[in-house]
């Protein structure tokens, strides 16, 4: 294996690729303004009573929704898409309310609608993976997954005629 394999293989085994919208707070706990997310021990999550001394700070998914700035896009094409529109809206929505149930950070940032096409963008690149896994276990179809080079951003396109 030659120096430029072992530098990819090695960075496939990275856990933290320096995505500046998961840098944590500068101590202690925070609560996000925006949604009402708190961050504790290390991670983000909904929680019925944030700890009195939690800092205001904007979670994450909040300032990828602000900057216009998604870890996941879905591109969606074909006749079939046409015929099942709405069907397929509403598996996307349902996909996201249960995934945000779970993962404060994991929404939808935005649906889009053009000509033959839907383009559907996330907060995180796990949500835009179980939608896509959802589309591909319901309807079929074929699926592609494309990751940038950090892996911090999925491009996914459905497509069933």
């Amino acid at each position: 294996m030659d120096k430029q394999q072992q530098s990819q293989k090695n960075q496939l085994y990275t856990t933290h690729h320096g995505d500046p919208y998961l840098k944590p707070p500068s101590s202690g706990s925070a609560l996000c303004p925006q949604c009402g997310a708190v961050y504790q021990q290390g991670r983000w999550a909904w929680q019925d009573s944030p700890p009195a001394e939690a800092q205001s700070l904007a979670c994450p998914a909040c300032q990828r929704i602000a900057d216009g700035e998604p870890a996941g896009t879905l591109q969606l094409s074909g006749d079939f898409l046409d015929e099942h529109r709405d069907e397929i809206l509403n598996l996307i929505h349902n996909t996201e309310a249960a995934e945000k149930a779970q993962h404060a950070l994991e929404r939808l940032l935005k649906v889009s609608e053009e000509q033959g096409s839907v383009q559907v963008t996330t907060t995180g690149v796990h949500l835009a993976n179980r939608i896509g896994h959802a589309l591909s276990a319901a309807y079929k179809g074929r699926i592609e997954y494309s990751y940038s080079e950090d892996e911090r951003h999925v491009g996914i396109h459905w497509h069933r005629d």
